[in-house]
């Protein structure tokens, strides 16, 4: 029995379901019972009758499976799996930040700790972010974190002014502008699509910009022949199974300490693996909790994401 085979075999028995981001190891990917971008794993969390959930992803998403889902148990693989952005925004800082801005509403990446959503009015992802902040009131003062570049990005869309926190995705935020304009010297016919967690400088080059999932929803609608890639590219493995013809051109991070690669990875996403999925499953050990009483404040910020998407 191969270990994939031991993975969907134990997900029988123990009634238990496996999400996994688009960033996830192409492997990790294909023994999933769902893959999304963080929105959709958000929706499928929500609806789901499984009695165990595995998320393959960072470890804000599966606190956010576990607010959605209070009676199920949540486990993940790679407990240690954290996120550059969401440690970028403690939850002590917030609060301060509020206090400055009593009038403002906070409005928060969903890119953060249960914590921090609890703190938070509304949650949003880089899939519904512009279409949740221009349903607010067009005088709402607006504190947004932790990404300034998602911030800046929606900024420049809606016209709105929001107080942005200081941070930024590492993976997102290394991509080089000069790595970028040398590929679309030699292949000028590519589409670039990226992400809007990325800089300005990378926007500005852009033909699209999108969510994960928007940009994987652009390629299965346009099949053009070649896409250079401006986000995490663990995203290609989905997109080259939906257009196995269509070239994909990851862009390079920005050379650090004279040592480049060939493509932008998260270390965290990497972190789990087939082998590690499948012995938390067998001896359900990773399990996710949040106190109640954070999960109780944070769940009001996620419904009221859900409800607006």
């Amino acid at each position: 029995m191969t270990i994939q085979e031991e993975i969907r075999q134990l997900c029988r028995q123990k009634n238990a379901v496996i999400m996994a981001h688009y960033y996830q190891r192409g492997e990790v990917q294909d023994v999933a019972d769902f893959i999304g971008d963080s929105l959709a794993l958000a929706q499928q969390a929500a609806k789901t009758k499984a009695d165990i959930i595995v998320m393959c992803g960072v470890h804000f998403m599966a606190e956010t499976a576990k607010c959605l889902c209070p009676d199920k148990k949540v486990l993940i693989p790679a407990p240690e799996a954290g996120c550059s952005l969401a440690d970028s925004c403690q939850a002590a800082d917030l609060r301060k930040w509020k206090e400055q801005h009593p009038d403002y509403t906070v409005v928060s990446y969903v890119n953060t700790s249960a914590e921090v959503k609890a703190l938070t009015d509304v949650v949003v992802t880089s899939s519904n972010a512009l279409k949740i902040v221009n349903q607010l009131p067009k005088d709402a003062k607006i504190l947004f974190g932790p990404d300034q570049n998602l911030g800046n990005y929606i900024n420049s869309m809606t016209g709105r002014q929001m107080e942005l926190w200081n941070g930024s995705c590492h993976v997102h935020a290394r991509f080089s502008a000069e790595a970028l304009m040398r590929l679309k010297q030699e292949h000028p016919n590519a589409k670039v699509l990226t992400h809007p967690e990325c800089k300005q400088v990378i926007i500005n080059l852009s033909d699209v910009v999108g969510s994960t999932q928007a940009l994987l929803n652009y390629v299965r609608e346009h099949k053009d022949s070649e896409y250079i890639i401006v986000t995490e590219w663990g995203v290609i493995h989905e997109m080259q199974k939906s257009c196995p013809d269509v070239r994909f051109i990851p862009v390079p991070p920005e050379v650090t300490e004279g040592v480049g690669c060939s493509c932008n990875e998260c270390e965290y996403m990497r972190m789990i693996t087939l082998e590690k999925l499948r012995d938390t499953l067998h001896d359900e050990t990773n399990t996710v909790e949040v106190p109640l009483d954070i999960a109780e404040q944070a769940i009001r910020s996620i419904r009221r994401m859900l409800e607006m998407s």
